[in-house]
């Protein structure tokens, strides 16, 4: 109970690392976890047809949100296993052409971790420093543009302090060269418009849990129209997804990334303004309850939900043992294991002490204003009684 309300806790506001199952979703999957369970590559019987056609439909319904043709569709694991193909599949089968990759230095790790890796291959990559919310600028792309480039590939948004590239704006530069434009639009789908042909891109990432779907399913856009984008797979045997990416396919999950592709785009309009408001709503409780509160990354282009703030005298760490009723994270959940400071906030010119003072709020579907004033009270209260020096200390051992 709080203030009248009742309301559950813990709080969950950590939405850009995962985000709940929606139940209309978990209802459109659930035939296909029971009576119709069949193998959509099973072409002599009506299991394998219900479920190809559960496939074709979900095909559709994933190209629907970001403009593309469901041929253009190709399923995958998620997000990271996308940016991988992505990466490793272009500079492999378009090496004859170039050798030069360009990304961001704030990108996420399936990105960096997948070019570092080309770099042993023989390939350059070009890292773009980001400017002090996030940004990597068109002109950047442009003056790095070499006759030997292949991809570009730079996120649409951050997904730990919800900053925006301007993809357009990029993207004509690449289009412009006969560059591929590849972005990782996990955090960014169902969250802001993306049209793959006004961005001109060739290549985008998505993943299904990350927009109340379920998780182990991704897609990847690739273009076909002018002319088929050559793909070096990274999976052998089977040939499935055109041979682009073998397996057989997770078909009550692509029904529930179909689904959950639908509700992102019908609620996505009204979704940004409410959580645009609620957002704000929390960033001028603790701004002006607190001194010493810095936002990180760009005060407008950013995700609607997002809201990653750095805390003058304290460690995150502790912050978040004192709100152990509300969920939270300091940055990624895929480096949340990690003791170092954030490098995306080092990428920005955060100083150490105030990256190790950050925490991300991120906002979502079932985010209510209780919760909100409920998570500025309860982080007022646990930032004043760590830096009078009465809570717990954060000293964590990793």
């Amino acid at each position: 109970m709080y203030d009248g309300f009742k309301m559950k806790l813990p709080i969950y506001m950590d939405h850009h690392s995962t985000t709940p199952l929606d139940p209309r979703v978990l209802e459109a999957m659930m035939p296909y976890l029971t009576e119709k369970f069949g193998n959509a590559s099973s072409k002599s019987h009506v299991f394998g047809w219900q479920a190809e056609a559960a496939v074709t439909k979900a095909r559709g319904q994933v190209a629907s949100i970001i403009g593309a043709s469901p041929q253009e569709i190709i399923f995958t694991s998620g997000a990271t296993e996308s940016d991988n193909l992505a990466l490793f599949g272009i500079a492999r089968a378009y090496r004859e052409k170039g050798d030069h990759l360009i990304t961001g230095a704030t990108e996420h790790h399936a990105v960096l971790d997948a070019a570092r890796s080309l770099e042993k291959e023989g390939f350059r990559v070009t890292y773009l420093p980001a400017d002090r919310y996030g940004r990597v600028s068109p002109d950047q792309v442009q003056k790095a543009l070499t006759d030997r480039t292949i991809l570009v590939s730079l996120m649409a948004a951050n997904n730990e302090i919800g900053t925006l590239h301007p993809l357009e704006e990029i993207g004509r530069v690449v289009r412009e060269k006969g560059v591929l434009f590849h972005t990782d639009a996990a955090q960014a789908l169902g969250r802001i418009p993306l049209d793959v042909n006004s961005l001109n891109l060739d290549l985008l990432s998505l993943s299904g849990h990350k927009i109340y779907g379920p998780k182990g399913i991704g897609a990847l856009y690739l273009r076909k129209k002018p002319q088929r984008i050559r793909l070096d797979p990274i999976f052998q045997g089977g040939g499935h997804e055109e041979g682009l990416r073998s397996g057989t396919l997770n078909v009550p999950g692509i029904v529930g990334l179909g689904m959950a592709c639908t509700l992102a785009g019908e609620v996505m309009a009204a979704e940004n303004e409410r959580l645009r408001g609620l957002r704000d709503k929390l960033f001028r409780h603790l701004s002006e309850g607190l001194k010493g509160v810095h936002l990180n990354g760009h005060p407008t282009e950013r995700l609607s939900n997002n809201l990653n703030l750095s805390f003058e005298g304290i460690q995150s760490d502790g912050l978040m043992m004192e709100m152990k009723d509300v969920a939270l994270s300091s940055g990624s959940a895929c480096t949340s294991a990690r003791p170092e400071p954030s490098y995306v906030l080092k990428a920005i010119g955060v100083g150490e002490d105030l990256a190790r003072g950050s925490l991300r709020f991120g906002l979502g579907r079932s985010t209510t204003e209780e919760e909100i004033d409920y998570v500025a009270k309860r982080c007022l209260s646990a930032v004043n009684k760590l830096r009078e020096g009465t809570g717990v200390r954060g000293e964590l051992n990793y």
